[in-house]
């Protein structure tokens, strides 16, 4: 993959337009990004990654905040990437959503996101020509082009030193997640939750069927009625078996013998019962009869009683219709002494009473004709108090109106004032707050800058004790290497042995050089030379220090300029103020404009409603006068109909009320007459029917009658005479009492006692019986239930104990000596393969001094193992945790790292070439020496045609690199300037 140029406007910090051409940055393999802090370095590499996966990388994704706040609005923000990918060239656009301001109208709109694939080098075989639109479509392309997802290529493309320092210093745990985010072994943890949840289904299944076995070995032994002694289930249950059908058997032969004996005595029992039957029947029925002939004159008196009672029905309901109609006669003499009084002269015939009815009829017809206009007269009458009415509230109305719509010219003028005061204060506001922000930044430059002059001063004079230092241990170290030099003589003498010398080849040694005093050997020189080295070490570290410090305050001071924090704060204080108060206005706009046009409109109401209502109260005067009139004429001719009366409807019905009451006279005469005549006709029939029924007169059939409950109880007691009798005589004649005595003794009593207890036998075997039946019948379903059950539980048992044996080990537990999990043994291989490839780079960039060592074993205290990374010391011969290391060593082993996870990631998804690396910063961490050797690794890494991008902010590495891209920032965006 190799990046040819990126194109962004309106995004991060950028307002405008920014080309970025990597054919000319590359061009000598390596090239420096860098510029001030928060100027925008990083943004470019978001913007890179923005346009392969529509996300960049880290927390500042969950922002969404890619559009820049200076842009202007009509600046689109976009990203434009043109590369090459496993040598096809293609241009990615891509756009984020984002709120920009609406074409017409106030407010904002929604800027949907946008995506667009186009080949620039022609379409490979099975893609479009015209390229692709959908953002899913280029998302999948993109992937399936560099063939490792967004993250691994913010990895591997972009090498995070400072994810790697935090690595390498990480605990187990920790770096197992860095690991599998990177390498996507997210499919092996499934693997071993597939495992466990697996075992955990297969646990339940086998706790199923032992609970199953359980469960019937239970039933049978309380079936049995005793648990195995031995355990052996097997025999056990063949034990029980056999002994049920034993068992089974003796009951069943002795339940059919004593069912026997209790037949022969349920039989003894029913015949002695039987005789006993009929010599009770036979005393019962001769006793009833000799009962009935005791009652005989008894029963012909209430049967003479009942015969009279009979005969004096007829007579009373002639008595009962004679007693009704002197009823109905005293009630017409009522009605007519009632309808007398209410007429005049009641005495009169009946004819004159009757034409009397009829002309008083004629006239309330008459008065009928009438009615409808009296009704109406009261309508009219009510209408005109209604209009009456309406007109007094119009006029009341009309006043208040008028009062509202004098008031108002003066309230509207006050609300446009209000309404123009605030339309003046939204330009003002802006321009403010931005001045605001200046004085701002200015402010905590004045207050930052006495503490800049402070650390100047303390840096310059930490630098002048560092030189010093430095100075002496170089002093120190020359002079040992001279006292060295004048004592090796006697150093070389000191090594000398029997046999040939070294140097001269002599076999003797004649005269050997005496050592001096205070000498000095090769131990005491190299302690020197490393002061001097640390020494130095610190000057520099100082200086740098010290040159950044100095580059701080300078770059305060300009900043500054002529302001002082007094007056800046004092401004700012003023500023503040006046942006409150022009910021409440601008809020206040709406609500001054509502009530604005609330006053206009309450003034177009008022003049509507005036209008509606001087028209109404017009209309409803002319009404008044015309339904006045028309009252007036109507009222004389009801007057005259009225009369006497309060209406012409009382009138009326005075009259009809005097034809009812005359008409109700005669009907009450001719009811009296006819009332009289039917009391004559019931007293001679009441005479009549006393004498037809056998009775001497009217009173002696009245004696003879009997209420209902005495005729209910003689017939009662002369049917149950005469069904006893009846029923008695009955059973003496029945053929199977032929022959039984009365006075015949019969033992049931012993018969019964001798069949209850051959019963109660037979009962008690026939529930042995039952019960063994039952025993059988359960222990022969439970035993087949429970073999059924042992066949099932032992292949689920053996399976259970080889996925339990297997979940362990690729869990980590179990048999897995090194406590190491399916994931992270994969990830402990992928970090070896990262050790090998690091180790390479590591050794070139520390001078052969260190090498990454990877250690599969188990952790403390049986703790999971695979991921131990440490470094081996090559001065010492012994491994050393990388927490040791010191902060340019970490560095080294970071970049090493980052560049080995590059190769290996590489690798895996698939080959693709990455001609294009960016490393962020941490070069200040390094010494010059090795600082050399990194730049040579870089060399390495820019061989074959690769470009090597690198982010730092170390003065250093602007004056290595000649191709430099700037980013400059300003309180208006930020901006880049190709340096070469």
């Amino acid at each position: 993959m190799r990046l040819h140029s990126l194109r962004l406007s309106g995004f991060g910090p950028y307002p405008d337009e920014q080309v970025v051409d990597f054919d000319a940055l590359g061009a000598d393999g390596l090239f420096l990004l860098h510029g001030d802090t928060g100027a925008g370095k990083t943004t470019l590499l978001d913007a890179i990654a923005f346009a392969l996966y529509g996300q960049v990388p880290g927390v500042r994704d969950d922002a969404k905040r890619l559009r820049c706040d200076t842009a202007d609005p009509g600046t689109p923000t976009e990203v434009e990437l043109e590369l090459t990918v496993q040598g096809q060239r293609l241009r990615l656009v891509r756009s984020p959503e984002y709120q920009r301001p609406k074409k017409r109208g106030e407010g904002f709109t929604t800027q949907q996101a946008k995506a667009s694939l186009t080949w620039v080098s022609g379409a490979p075989t099975g893609e479009s020509p015209d390229g692709l639109t959908r953002i899913d479509e280029v998302a999948r392309t993109v992937e399936r082009l560099l063939g490792m997802t967004a993250v691994q290529f913010t990895q591997v493309v972009m090498l995070p030193q400072g994810d790697f320092a935090k690595f390498l210093r990480a605990d187990t745990g920790e770096r197992e997640k860095l690991l599998e985010k990177l390498f996507g072994t997210q499919r092996f943890g499934e693997v071993e939750r597939w495992f466990v949840e697996r075992r955990r289904e297969r646990h339940r299944e086998l706790e199923q069927q032992s609970l199953r076995v359980r469960d019937l070995r239970a039933r049978l032994a309380q079936v049995v009625g005793h648990e195995p002694v031995d355990d052996d289930d097997r025999n056990w249950l063949e034990s029980a078996q056999k002994q049920a059908v034993r068992e089974l058997e003796d009951a069943r032969a002795e339940h059919s013998r004593l069912r026997r004996e209790r037949d022969a005595a349920e039989a003894v029992l029913a015949e002695r019962r039987g005789l006993a039957d009929k010599v009770r029947r036979v005393r019962d029925a001769r006793a009833v009869l000799s009962e009935v002939d005791d009652q005989a004159a008894d029963v012909e008196a209430r049967r003479a009683e009942q015969d009279a009672a009979h005969r004096a029905e007829p007579v009373l309901a002639a008595r009962t219709a004679l007693r009704r109609a002197e009823s109905r006669f005293e009630e017409a003499a009522g009605g007519l002494r009632e309808a007398a009084a209410r007429c005049t002269g009641p005495d009169d015939p009946v004819a004159e009473l009757r034409e009397r009815a009829g002309h008083a009829r004629e006239r309330a017809g008459a008065l009928a004709q009438l009615l409808p206009e009296a009704r109406q007269q009261e309508s009219d009458r009510a209408a005109l108090a209604a209009l009456e009415r309406g007109s007094t509230e119009d006029e009341k109305t009309e006043a208040g109106l008028l009062d509202r719509q004098a008031a108002l010219p003066e309230r509207i003028t006050a609300a446009r004032a209000a309404v123009d005061e605030a339309r003046q204060a939204q330009p003002k506001l802006d321009p403010l707050a931005t001045r605001l922000v200046e004085l701002d930044a200015l402010l905590r430059t004045a207050r930052e800058l006495p503490a800049a002059r402070r650390a100047l001063r303390t840096a310059e004079d930490r630098a002048q004790q560092a030189v010093d230092e430095h100075q002496r241990a170089r002093d120190r170290a020359q002079e040992l290497r001279e006292r060295r030099l004048a004592g090796m003589a006697a150093e070389l003498a000191a090594g000398l042995a029997d046999g040939p010398c070294p140097v001269c080849g002599a076999a003797e040694h004649p005269a050997p050089a005496e050592p001096v005093a205070d000498a000095v050997g090769a131990e005491d020189e190299d302690r020197a030379r490393q002061a001097e080295q640390r020494a130095a070490a610190h000057r520099d570290e100082l200086a740098t220090a010290l040159h950044q410090a100095r580059q701080h305050h300078d770059r305060l001071a300009e900043r500054l300029g002529e302001h002082t924090e007094e007056r800046l704060a004092a401004e700012v204080d003023e500023r503040t103020a006046e942006h409150a108060a022009l910021r409440d206005l601008v809020a206040a706009l709406p609500e001054r404009e509502r009530a604005l046009a609330d006053l206009e409109a309450e003034s177009e109401r008022l003049t509507g409603e005036l209008g509606e209502l001087r028209t109404r109260l017009a209309r409803r005067r002319a009404e008044r006068d015309a339904l006045s009139a028309t009252i007036a004429d109507r009222e004389e001719r009801l007057r005259a109909a009225r009369g006497e009366h309060d209406g012409i409807e009382q009138h009326r019905a005075a009259l009809l009320d005097t034809a009812a009451a005359l008409d109700g006279l005669v009907t009450a005469r001719t009811a009296h007459a006819e009332a009289e005549q039917r009391v004559a006709e019931q007293r001679d029939a009441l005479t009549a029917a006393a004498t037809a029924a056998g009775f001497d007169d009217v009173d002696t059939a009245l004696a003879a009658r009997r209420d209902e409950d005495r005729m209910a109880a003689l017939a009662e007691f002369l049917d149950g005479v005469a069904e006893r009798a009846a029923g008695a005589r009955a059973a003496l004649a029945d053929p199977e009492l032929f022959g039984v005595e009365a006075d015949t003794e019969v033992d049931v009593d012993g018969a019964a006692g001798t069949a209850a207890t051959a019963r109660t036998a037979a009962e008690d075997a026939a529930a042995r019986a039952h019960r063994a039946e039952q025993q059988h019948a359960d222990i022969t379903r439970l035993g087949e239930l429970l073999r059924e059950a042992w066949t099932r539980l032992e292949p689920v048992e053996t399976a259970y104990r080889e996925l339990d044996a297997l979940t362990d080990v690729v869990n980590g537990r179990g048999q897995n000596r090194r406590r190491m999990s399916l994931r992270s043994y994969v990830l402990a291989a992928r970090l070896e393969e990262v050790a090998i490839t690091a180790t390479r780079r590591l050794q070139r960039m520390s001078g052969g001094r260190y090498s990454f060592v990877h250690s599969d074993a188990a952790g403390a205290r049986g703790t999971r193992g695979g991921l131990g990374l440490d470094v081996l010391d090559d001065y010492s011969g012994k491994v050393r945790p990388a927490k040791t290391l010191s902060g340019g060593e970490s560095f080294l082993a970071s970049l090493s790292l980052a560049l080995g996870l590059a190769d290996v990631v590489a690798a895996e998804s698939g080959g693709v070439l990455l001609d294009t690396l960016f490393i962020d910063e941490g070069f200040g961490t390094l010494d010059a020496d090795t600082l050399d050797l990194v730049m040579d690794t870089l060399d390495e890494l820019r061989a074959g045609g690769r470009v090597v991008g690198l982010v730092s902010h170390v003065e250093e590495m602007r004056q290595r690199i000649g191709v430099r891209l700037r980013v400059r920032k300003s309180r208006t965006g930020s901006t880049l300037e190709l340096q070469t």
